[in-house]
This record gives C-alpha cells, structure tokens and sequence, in this order.
C-alpha cells in the first residue's frame, strides 16, 4: 500500500436490495494493518494516526461477506428484517428503537461528525438554475427590478418583454396595456390587481401567497397587519417551492419583526431558502458567517451568490480580498463568475427597457 500505519480505518460500501430500492451502507472497522484482506470493495483507506485523516481511494473487488447487523446488539438482516439507518449519519442501523438510544452514546460524536458533512455538502451544492421567461426564453434576472409578476396568468416576464411593443397575429402594433403572455388587460387600479391576486392565491399559487404574506407583514394594500398570517402564508409559499418565502421567514427571525429572535431558526430558514437557490438567503448567510470570523465558509456562500447575479456578495469578496482573508484568484472567479452570469441574462430587448428607465426596468 506504500504506507505504514499502526492501525487504519476501512470504509465499506455495500449495495443491498431492500424493499426493491438499491441503496448504499457504510460500515467502518478498525484492523489491524495484517488483517487487511487482499480483496476489498470500492473502499477509502484513512491513517487514524494521522489528524487530517487524508483518504486515498482504493478501487477493489467484493467481499465474501457483507451481511448487515444492529450496530448496538449484532442482530443480523436475516434476523430481523426492519433495521434502520441512523436518520442522522446514515453509518450505522439499528434493529430497534431500544438499541439506538443504547448506542447512543459511543456513536454521538461520531454522528455529529459525519451529519454536519452530509448537511454541509447539501448545503453547499450548486442550486438549481433559474428558469427563463415564458417569453424570450432567457434566463430571469436575481434582481426583481428585472421581471414582473403577473396577477392573470400567474407568470413571471422579464423587464424587457414587459417594456417591448404588443403585435398582433398579422403584425400590427397593438394596446401595450395587456399582458405580453396571456393578453388580457392589464388590471385599472390597485383594487383589481389584489382581487385577481387573492384568486391566485386560493389557486394555490406560490407567488401570490408570498405577496399576500408580504402585504400583511407590512399592513399594506389594504391589509391589516398580522405576523401570524404572513408567516402561515410565508410557510405555505415556501413548501411550495417559493425561496423568497423562506428567506422572509429567516429574516423575521434573523431581525425580531413580528416573532421572538431565534438565530437558530433564522439560520434554518435561510438555509432552506439558499439551498433551493434564494441568491439574498445566501449572501445572508455568508454575512453571518464572516461576523462569526468563519471566513472560508462566508467565501463559499459569497461565491454561489455571485454565480446567482447577486452583486452584494461580489462586493464581500472584494472585501475579503483587500483584508487578506480571499485570495486574488478567488476575487478573479468570482468577477469571471459575475460576469458569465450577465452573460446569460443580458438581451438588447432588456438593455432598451432598462435605457428608458433605468430604475424600473434595470436588471443587473
């Protein structure tokens, strides 16, 4: 192996059949150098000896034996056939609840361990893309200057298919007061535009939850305000798929408004937000971050923001960058990042809105 160590951790990897679904378990053992097999599945080999537990993989055959047991009592797979996975690590399983809270404490630190990687490499995944204007077909912008709601379809179009000339079929300029997607007029006054969205809302319609939520966190548009019915709306946008609905809930906690300070669950929701691809949720996050002095992971959030469009977090990592805690070459991808990012969003039909007002039709 080209490394001598008094004693080392093997990772298993076995692929078992349960319930017709394939599914992957770790097992880890402590042997002794000796008794490691010539012959291994696809395994990691870590020195315990050494503290930075660098792993080299090793790609091998199967193992004769690869029954799975209780990690408390031993009881096999073909002894009882309801082990679970510890939720947490997903390391070991127990063939009952008793066993688990019996191993509970050899097996704390290392679930711990194990579920604060497996949350961080959700966590700091790349989140879905954007989708595209039902339109033009081109990337919606992060900044909500750059595209509009509308309350009678329920879409979301970009600032420049908003700003440019309505055509009929035999291509004759028509009324602009309509909606690009579905052309029907445009609501007359603030009251039509509610009422169309309290329909959408009923519709189970993300957006129009969020903005009702909004409205009533606010005590605006005729609303009273109510915290408990913004964050009931908040929660229902949210499970929906709306990540600004979640990221409204980390701040009402974040900051205090409407609910008791809960860093915790501030930090939940925002994370919940950012990984669902909530650019301001993420930023939010790096900014906790580098206040905590945890600068790295405040890079890593900056970093994903500013491949999202969100300029704020480009302006961190500069900072980051003139107080020695980043690299020039990270604030050289981060400006390469940003500038991909307009890439993709940028059209000339976007340009002639923002030219005519900027600050209602800009979008970067």
């Amino acid at each position: 192996m080209g490394q001598n160590f008094e004693s080392i951790t093997i990772i298993f990897y076995y692929n078992i059949e349960h319930k017709k679904q394939l599914q992957s378990i770790k097992y880890c053992y402590i042997v002794k150098q000796e008794e490691i097999p010539t012959i291994w599945i696809n395994c990691y080999i870590m020195s315990t000896s050494d503290s930075n537990c660098n792993a080299s993989k090793s790609n091998v055959a199967k193992t004769e034996d690869n029954n799975v047991s209780c990690a408390n009592c031993g009881k096999g797979e073909e002894e009882s056939d309801k082990l679970k996975a510890c939720t947490a690590c997903k390391l070991v399983k127990y063939c009952s609840r008793e066993c688990q809270i019996a191993h509970r404490p050899q097996h704390k630190k290392e679930c711990k361990k194990r579920a604060a990687e497996l949350h961080d490499e959700e966590l700091f995944k790349q989140p879905p893309p954007k989708e595209d204007c039902p339109i033009c077909f081109i990337c919606l912008p992060s900044l909500k200057e750059g595209y509009r709601y509308k309350t009678c379809c329920g879409k979301m179009i970009c600032s420049g298919c908003i700003y440019a000339p309505l055509y009929d079929d035999q291509g004759n300029q028509v009324d602009n007061e309509k909606c690009p997607f579905c052309r029907v007029p445009t609501p007359v006054g603030k009251k039509e535009m509610i009422n169309r969205e309290k329909k959408r809302a009923e519709l189970e319609d993300p957006i129009a939850m969020l903005n009702q939520g909004h409205d009533y966190f606010k005590g605006t548009n005729g609303y009273p305000k109510d915290y408990a019915k913004a964050l009931e709306l908040f929660h229902r946008s949210g499970k929906l798929g709306h990540t600004t609905a979640y990221n409204n809930i980390g701040y009402a906690y974040d900051s205090g408004e409407g609910v008791l300070k809960d860093d915790k669950k501030a930090k939940h929701y925002y994370e919940l937000a950012a990984m669902q691809g909530n650019e301001g949720a993420r930023h939010n996050l790096g900014i906790n971050e580098e206040e905590a002095g945890n600068f790295d992971r405040a890079l890593r959030h900056y970093m994903i923001a500013v491949k999202g469009g969100f300029s704020e977090s480009l302006d961190q990592i500069q900072k980051l960058y003139l107080n020695g805690h980043a690299t020039k070459e990270n604030y050289r991808i981060a400006l390469q990042s940003y500038q991909t990012y307009l890439g993709e969003i940028k059209s000339p039909q976007r340009d002639e809105a923002a030219a005519y007002d900027h600050e209602e039709y800009r979008y970067y």
